[in-house]
């Protein structure tokens, strides 16, 4: 029997390249998102919106009426926006977090008592290196990254007894079109002496030299096929070890240098 993958936001990206590299190794793939047509037609596309609980309810009974499991679900579906805390609005501000964290949140309570039935499965929710390291004038951004890998390592304990193992991945920069589709608040920038805008600037050239997105996805697959998953992973030597000074340096110390790169 093939094993059935979910992947939300798997149209476009890193979705898009975990998606192809699920498919190339012989694995049913459903693909959720709110495109109308998905791009890979080896793949099962359902538009849907994650942040709408009867759209996934419904995508999620179609899949078990087809397959009657899910062995793999990997929440992917998100999007940036960018501005300075004090000029973005607190509706843009939940906006990010219905679809980067609620969305995520809405899929899974779909799919973990599916998972929790048949006693096996795995989620993977893409977080972000944003998560430990929070990005100046990306403040909700990061949030709700942080808010992935929180949630991501309290759920693991809740299920770990029914067989459901739990992960976030924390990708840094990646190549793809997530850049131009970040949605830029540019209020207040005169106020801040232009550091909002040469904040993105940095962040959109790092991104763009940032490693592609074939290898987050082949990264991505690997640790979706591994028998056992660890509680979060970070993709690349470099972001591993931005994560690692994170973690031993004093705080104050990290967030200056990141300062000196993101809030000039």
């Amino acid at each position: 029997m093939k094993k059935i993958v979910v992947i939300t936001g798997g149209t476009s990206g890193i979705g898009l390249e975990t998606l192809n590299h699920f498919v190339k190794n012989g694995w049913k793939v459903y693909e959720l998102s709110r495109r109308e047509k998905g791009v890979n037609e080896d793949a099962v596309h359902i538009p849907t919106d994650v942040t709408n609980e009867n759209q996934v309810k419904a995508a999620v009974n179609q899949i078990m009426q087809d397959e009657g499991q899910i062995d793999v679900l990997i929440n992917n579906a998100g999007y940036g926006i960018s501005g300075a805390i004090e000029f973005t609005s607190i509706e843009k501000a939940k906006q990010q977090f219905d679809v980067n964290f609620f969305g995520m949140v809405c899929v899974n309570l779909s799919v973990l008592p599916v998972m929790r039935k048949q006693n096996s499965g795995k989620i993977i929710n893409i977080s972000s290196v944003a998560a430990p390291i929070a990005i100046p004038f990306q403040a909700y951004y990061s949030a709700s990254k942080a808010a992935i890998k929180s949630y991501s390592m309290a759920l693991a304990n809740e299920v770990k007894p029914f067989g459901v193992q739990i992960t976030s991945i924390l990708p840094g920069d990646i190549k793809t079109c997530f850049t131009s589709a970040r949605e830029k608040i540019i209020s207040g920038d005169d106020i801040y002496n232009g550091r909002i805008g040469r904040s993105v600037a940095v962040m959109e050239h790092d991104e763009q030299n940032g490693m592609s997105a074939a290898v987050a996805g082949r990264f991505i697959y690997k640790i979706a096929a591994k028998k056992k998953i660890k509680p979060v992973y970070t993709i690349g030597l470099k972001y591993k070890l931005f994560v690692l000074l994170a973690k031993i340096l004093p705080e104050k110390a990290v967030n200056a240098l990141v300062g000196m790169i993101y809030a000039k």
